[in-house]
C-alpha cells in the first residue's frame, strides 16, 4: 500500500474534484507523477486572476465589457488593484459578499445560493461559481515553500490545509509547529482577512484550525466531532468511520463546494473591538481584530437545526445542551440568522425570530455578528430598558426579522399584541433552566398564538362550532393559549438543564424511550478541548469543626430545627469565625492564586449572607491593613443587593467600592471595569455576582456556603473561562463535602436524559387531596368566578376589593380551626396544586373548565391563608464559642464519572409536614456540638469566655458602654479596645498561665482573639 502523505493528499482531491466535492483541479498530478498546472496563479499577488475575470466575464458579460471599456488594455491591472484596495479597507469577508465598485461598475466576485428558486437566474449564477483545488501551492516569492492543499473561491484563496500522516510518523502537531514555524505570518497572503480565511492542520485521526497566523502565539483549536460523534456525549477526538478516514468530514461535508459557500455567506464574520488594557500603570484604547469561524460543534447544530426546521416547520422544540466554553453566543447569531431567512415551499417558514435572554452582553454582541452577514438596518431590533414594553409590541406587530428581549416584557406587551394570524415564531430562550415554568413563560406563548388556528383545534377537541367559541371568556382564552403550539419553535439552550427543561424542550427517543437534548456538546469535551478549565482539578474541603457553651443559667425550651440553624449561624457569623477563615483565605490566596494568569490571578469569596459578605469585606481590610508588606498591590471588593443594617450600620455596595479615582462606583459596567483592573484582585459575593459573572482573570474561589445542584456548578463554572497564562484553577471549600460537589456536577458532566414524564393527571390528585379538608366547595369557586367576571380595571367599583377579600375570608376562617399539621398539609396541597396546573398545562392543554376556574380560585386564596409566623430565635447572649478549628479533609481532583445521568419527572409527593419537635437549650447545644466535633487541643480554644467575664467585672466597663453606643464598630474595635484587651489578658495570663500562654506566642492568635472579642463585646454592650 502507498502510506505517504501524497496519498493521503490525492485521495482527499480525489473527492474534492469529483461532481459531489464540486471543485475544479488547478494543479494535481497525473498517471505518471508529474505535476500539471491547469491554471497559473501570481504568487507575488496571491491570486488565480484570470479564474476571477472569467467568473466575472461569464457571470456579469455587460457590467465587464463596460468595465473594460473604461480601462481599455490596463483592464486586469485596474481589476487587481481595485479588489485589493477594497480588501485593505474592508477586508477579504466583505469583498466575497460584497462585491466590488470601480468607474460606476459593481462587480461581483461570488454568487451565493438563494433562501428559495424564486428566482432561477439567481441559481444558474449560483453554479458558475469556480471552486479550485490547488496541491502543493507556493505562496512565497522569497521562497520554494508549499502549502500541502488550497482552496480558492473564483480564484481568490481562502483554505489552506497542511496535511500529515501517521503512517510517515507526523501528525497534526507537526502540521501546526509548521504553521507556527515555517509560515512567516508577515507574508501578504497570510495577513488577516486579505487572502487565507481558515488554516487547518489535519491528519487521519484530527483536525485542528485557526484564522490567523501570528507566529509562536497562533492559537490552533480543534475541530473535531467528538469520540461518539457530533451532537452525542463524549469526550475530545473523533468516532471511528469503518469507511474511511476519521476526519474524512471535514473534505466531505464541511468543505464540500456548496458548504464551503455557505460558510462564507452565513458563518464567517470579522469582528474589530475597541478593548481599555493597562500596561505599567498606564491605561490606552486598542483595537482587537477577529475572523470567527464556527466550531464543528457550532457549524453542526446550525446545520441539523436548519435541515429539522425545514423538514418539520415551525411547531418543534430544541433543546441544545452545550456547556459553558461552547462559544453560545455566536452559536445564537448563527442560528437567529438561519432562522430568520429560512424558507420552506418557497415561503419564509417564521415571520420573526425572538431571542430571548438576560444578559446584555448578549445584545450587542449578536447584533455586531449578524450584521457583519448582512448589512441591512433593522434587521436586529433589541428591545432595552428605554424602548419598554411597548417597543417589544411594535417589533412583533411589524414583523420585524430578529429580535431580542428579556421574557419578563411579555407580562406587560401581550395586550398591545395584534392577533398573530398566520404568523409563525422562532423563540431562542438562552438560558433555558431559568423561569421557563413561570407566568412570564405562560404569557410568551400566549402572546405569540396564532388564535384563527387555537381556535379551530379546540373546536375539534370540544367537538364545537368555531362560531360557538367566545374569545372574550377568560376561561376559553386560558385553555386555548394551554400547551405547545403549531405556529411557536423554541431553540432553548443551557449547559445545566433541570427535568422541567428535558419535559418542555426535548426531543422523545423511541428507541431509548427517554427525552433526550436534540443537540450536546459535553462538559467533558468542552475540558478536554481545553475550551474551558476543569475546576474541579484542584479541591481543596475543610472541615468546620467548634464546640458551644451556654454562658446563661436560663434553659429554655426551643424548636430544635430552628435553634439548631440560630446555633450555627452565630458560629457563621461570629469575629473569630471570620477572622480564622480570612487568614486560610489570604494565606493561600496572597502565596498562590495572585501569583497565578501571569501574576493577575483575582478570587471570589463565595459569603452565605449579605451581612457576612460584608464582614468577610472588613476582614480581608484588616488582614491587608496589617500584612502590607505580604498583601502589597491587593484590595478587595464587595457585591450584594439592597440595604444591609450590621450592628446598628446601614450598608451599601456602593458605599463600600471605590474606582481608581476614588468615586463610588455606582453601575454594574463601572464594577465590573473595576474589578478587571489592576487595583482590585479579591472580590467578596453575596448571591450577586455568583452567577452569571464572566472574569477570566479568576483563579480561586473560596466556598463558605452550601450550595447545591445547578447552583454549585454555576457557581464554581465562575472559574472555568480560558485566557493566556491561565493553566489551572483552584477551589477551597468550607462547607460542601466532595460527594456534595460530585453529586451536583456529574448530571451536567456528558448529558441529561428524562426517564419518563410527567403523570398529567397529578393535577386531579393534588385537587382530590385538597378536598379532604372540606375548605371550600364548588359553588364557592363558581360564585368567585361570576364575581371576577363582572370586574375590570376599568369598572371596578370602589367596594369590590373588600367584598372579594369578604368572599373569601370563611375558608380562611375554616382553615385556621384546622390542626396545625394539617393547616401546613391543606397548605402545601394548595401550592402544589397551583405550581402543577401551571407546569402541566405548559406541556398539554387541557379542556377542563372547572379545572381552571379552581386554579383561578385557589391562586388567590393561598395569598390570603395566614402563614406560620417565622419563629427568630436570639441565643446570642446566652452561648459562646469555646473551641474552634478548621482541619483539611480532602485535597485534590474531584473525578466525575463518564456515563449520561437519568432524571426522573415530578411525582405525586405526600405534602410536606412541620412536626416541630422541642428540645432544651443544653440539649440542643449538645447535639450541635456532636455535629461539628473536631477533636480539639488546647491551641484551638476560643479563649473568648475568661476574659469576657473578667471585663464584665471592670470597673471600666460602664465607659465602654458608652463607647459601643457613641462610636461605630470598627472604632471600637481597633482604637477604643486594644489597649483594655492587652491590660486584661495579662491579668488573665497570670491567674491562669497555661490557658493564655499562646496569646502571647502568636501574634496572628492574639490579634483574632481580639478582634473577635471586640466585636462580641460591641454587640453586648450596645444592646445593653
Amino acid at each position: 500500500m502507498d502510506k505517504t502523505e501524497k496519498r493521503f493528499e490525492r485521495d482527499i482531491e480525489t473527492f474534492l474534484i469529483s461532481n459531489v466535492g464540486g471543485y475544479a483541479q488547478f494543479v494535481g498530478q497525473d498517471e505518471n507523477g508529474n505535476w500539471v498546472h491547469n491554471f497559473k496563479h501570481d504568487v507575488e499577488k496571491c491570486i488565480y486572476l484570470d479564474v476571477l475575470i472569467q467568473f466575472i466575464e461569464k457571470t456579469q458579460p455587460k457590467a465587464f465589457e463596460k468595465y473594460k471599456r473604461c480601462y481599455q488594455n490596463n483592464y486586469k491591472e485596474k481589476l487587481y488593484s481595485r479588489l485589493q484596495d477594497t480588501i485593505n479597507d474592508r477586508g477579504l469577508i466583505y469583498v466575497l459578499k460584497n462585491g466590488i465598485e470601480d468607474m460606476g461598475v459593481k462587480l461581483k466576485v461570488c454568487y451565493f445560493k438563494p433562501e428559495s428558486n424564486l428566482n432561477e437566474q439567481l441559481n444558474i449564477l449560483y453554479n458558475e461559481n469556480i471552486l479550485g483545488c490547488t496541491r502543493q501551492f507556493n505562496y512565497s516569492a522569497k521562497n520554494n515553500n508549499t502549502i500541502d492543499m488550497v482552496l480558492s473561491v473564483n480564484g481568490i484563496p481562502i483554505v489552506a490545509i497542511e496535511l500529515k500522516n501517521q503512517f510517515t510518523g507526523q501528525d497534526y502537531k507537526c502540521a501546526i509547529n509548521q504553521y507556527k514555524k515555517d509560515r512567516d505570518f508577515k507574508e501578504f497572503c497570510f495577513r488577516l482577512n486579505h487572502r487565507f480565511l481558515v488554516y487547518f492542520a489535519v491528519d487521519l485521526y484530527e483536525v485542528y484550525m485557526t484564522t490567523q497566523l501570528k507566529g509562536n502565539d497562533t492559537y490552533f483549536m480543534p475541530f473535531n466531532q467528538g469520540s461518539n460523534g457530533a451532537g452525542n456525549t463524549g469526550g475530545k477526538g473523533n468516532p471511528q468511520n469503518p469507511n474511511g478516514y476519521a476526519t474524512s468530514y471535514l473534505w466531505e461535508e464541511v468543505l464540500q463546494k456548496d458548504s464551503l459557500l455557505e460558510l462564507i455567506q452565513k458563518f464567517i464574520s470579522f469582528t474589530s473591538e475597541k478593548e481599555e488594557v493597562s500596561k505599567n500603570g498606564v491605561n490606552k484604547i486598542i483595537k482587537k481584530e477577529r475572523l470567527i469561524f464556527p466550531r464543528y460543534h457550532q457549524y453542526d447544530v446550525v446545520q441539523k437545526i436548519v435541515a429539522d426546521v425545514k423538514q418539520n416547520g415551525a411547531g418543534q422544540n430544541y433543546l441544545i445542551q452545550h456547556s459553558a466554553g461552547s462559544g453560545k453566543s455566536n452559536s445564537i447569531a448563527w442560528i437567529s440568522y438561519r432562522l430568520a431567512s429560512i424558507h420552506k415551499d418557497d415561503k419564509p417558514i417564521f415571520d420573526s425570530v425572538i431571542v430571548v435572554t438576560n444578559r446584555v452582553v448578549l445584545d450587542s454582541q449578536l447584533q455586531d455578528t449578524i450584521n457583519s452577514f448582512e448589512h441591512t438596518p433593522g434587521l436586529v431590533e433589541a428591545i432595552d430598558d428605554k424602548k419598554r414594553s411597548k417597543g417589544l409590541a411594535d417589533a412583533i406587530n411589524d414583523k420585524k426579522r430578529i429580535i431580542i428581549c428579556t421574557i419578563q416584557k411579555f407580562l406587560f406587551a401581550y395586550k398591545q399584541l395584534e392577533k398573530m394570524k398566520g404568523s409563525n415564531f422562532a423563540i431562542i430562550v438562552d438560558e433555558a433552566h431559568q423561569g421557563q415554568s413561570g407566568e412570564s413563560a405562560k404569557t410568551l406563548r400566549k402572546s405569540l398564538l396564532d388564535l384563527d388556528l387555537a381556535k379551530k383545534e379546540y373546536a375539534q377537541m370540544e367537538d364545537i362550532d368555531e362560531d360557538e367559541i367566545d374569545l372574550e371568556d377568560d376561561c376559553i382564552n386560558e385553555i386555548i393559549g394551554q400547551g405547545k403550539h403549531k405556529n411557536q419553535s423554541f431553540f432553548a439552550f443551557t449547559a445545566t438543564p433541570k427535568y422541567q427543561t428535558i419535559e418542555l424542550f426535548g426531543k422523545y427517543n423511541k428507541e431509548t424511550k427517554k427525552t433526550e437534548p436534540f443537540h450536546i456538546y459535553s462538559m467533558r469535551q468542552a475540558i478536554e478541548e481545553n475550551f474551558i478549565v476543569d475546576v474541579l482539578k484542584n479541591y481543596i474541603t475543610i472541615k468546620e469543626a467548634f464546640k458551644l457553651i451556654k454562658v446563661s443559667e436560663d434553659n429554655p425550651e426551643l424548636v430544635e430545627g430552628e435553634a439548631s440553624k440560630a446555633l450555627f449561624k452565630y458560629y457563621k457569623q461570629h469575629g473569630y469565625t471570620i477572622k480564622q477563615k480570612t487568614d486560610m483565605i489570604m494565606s493561600n490566596f496572597l502565596e498562590n492564586g495572585r501569583f497565578q494568569i501571569n501574576k493577575k490571578g483575582k478570587a471570589m469569596i463565595v459569603a452565605d449572607s449579605r451581612a457576612n459578605a460584608i464582614r468577610y469585606y472588613f476582614a480581608i481590610k484588616d488582614y491587608i491593613k496589617n500584612n502590607q508588606e505580604k498583601a502589597k498591590g491587593s484590595d478587595v471588593m464587595v457585591a450584594f443587593s439592597g440595604v444591609v443594617n450590621l450592628d446598628g450600620t446601614e450598608y451599601t455596595e456602593s458605599m463600600l467600592n471605590l474606582d481608581e479615582d476614588g468615586k463610588t462606583i455606582t453601575s454594574d459596567k463601572k464594577f465590573r471595569k473595576a474589578f478587571r483592573s489592576d487595583k482590585y484582585n479579591i472580590l467578596v459575593v453575596a448571591n450577586k455576582y455568583q452567577t452569571g459573572f464572566d472574569e477570566p482573570l479568576l483563579h480561586s474561589i473560596y466556598v463558605d456556603k452550601k450550595l447545591r445542584s445547578v447552583s454549585a456548578v454555576q457557581t464554581l463554572s465562575r472559574l472555568n473561562r480560558i485566557c493566556a497564562f491561565k493553566e489551572n484553577t483552584f477551589v477551597l471549600d468550607f462547607e460542601n463535602t466532595v460527594e456534595d460537589i460530585k453529586e451536583a456536577f456529574q448530571p451536567f458532566y456528558e448529558a441529561t436524559f428524562l426517564d419518563g414524564n410527567t403523570d398529567i393527571n397529578t393535577i386531579y390528585n393534588i385537587r382530590n387531596k385538597i378536598k379532604d379538608f372540606r375548605l371550600y366547595s364548588l359553588e364557592d369557586v363558581k360564585s368567585f368566578k361570576d364575581f371576577m367576571l363582572l370586574q375590570s380595571n376599568k369598572n371596578q367599583s370602589q367596594t369590590a376589593l373588600g367584598r372579594l377579600s369578604e368572599m373569601l375570608k370563611p375558608v380562611v376562617l375554616r382553615y385556621e380551626e384546622l390542626e396545625q399539621e394539617e393547616k401546613y398539609i391543606a397548605r402545601d396541597y394548595i401550592k402544589k396544586f397551583n405550581k402543577s396546573y401551571s407546569y402541566v398545562t405548559q406541556l398539554v392543554r387541557i379542556h377542563d373548565k372547572q379545572l381552571f376556574d379552581e386554579f383561578l380560585y385557589t391562586k388567590n386564596l393561598i395569598k390570603l391563608l395566614p402563614k406560620d409566623e417565622r419563629v427568630f430565635i436570639n441565643i446570642d447572649d446566652k452561648i459562646k464559642l469555646e473551641y474552634s478549628s478548621l482541619k483539611e479533609t480532602f485535597n485534590g481532583a474531584i473525578e466525575l464519572d463518564k456515563k449520561t445521568v437519568d432524571f426522573e419527572p415530578n411525582t405525586n409527593k405526600p405534602a410536606k409536614t412541620n412536626q416541630k419537635k422541642k428540645d432544651t437549650l443544653q440539649s440542643i447545644i449538645d447535639r450541635v456540638n456532636e455535629r461539628f466535633d473536631g477533636d480539639f487541643t488546647e491551641s484551638d480554644k476560643v479563649i473568648i469566655e475568661g476574659i469576657y467575664q473578667m471585663f464584665m467585672k471592670d470597673e471600666e466597663v460602664k465607659k465602654f458602654k458608652q463607647y459601643a453606643k457613641d462610636n461605630s464598630v470598627q472604632m471600637f474595635v481597633k482604637s477604643l479596645f486594644p489597649d483594655k484587651f492587652s491590660e486584661i489578658v495579662t491579668n488573665c495570663f497570670i491567674e491562669n498561665n497555661a490557658s493564655f500562654q499562646k496569646l502571647f506566642e502568636d501574634k496572628s492568635f492574639y490579634d483574632k482573639v481580639m478582634d473577635a472579642m471586640a466585636n462580641e463585646l460591641y454587640k453586648s454592650l450596645k444592646k445593653a
